[in-house]
């Protein structure tokens, strides 16, 4: 497979972990209410730890992927024929 490839698995498995990631551990608790902000919007919505373990989540599954896909375990161009 090539770089351009592996770069777009990787980008797609990102975001979807990502997204999933994104409400875990989210306080809608606000000790200020301010006029004209959603009350349900997090305080502190935590964002650099999610992007830190997003990026490590994705970096195991995609290296289970890619040694799948060395070792011929899993080759996506025989699923698509």
């Amino acid at each position: 497979m090539s770089v351009t490839g592996l770069a777009i698995i990787y980008i797609i498995i990102w975001w979807i972990v990502f997204f999933a990631i994104l409400p875990i551990d989210v306080n809608r608790a606000k000790t200020v209410k301010i006029e004209g902000e959603d009350p349900g919007s997090p305080e502190n919505p935590k964002m650099l730890k999610k992007f830190l373990n997003c990026t490590g989540i994705t970096t195991v599954i995609f290296m289970i992927i890619y040694l799948l896909i060395k070792f011929e375990y899993l080759n996506l161009r025989n699923m698509i024929n």
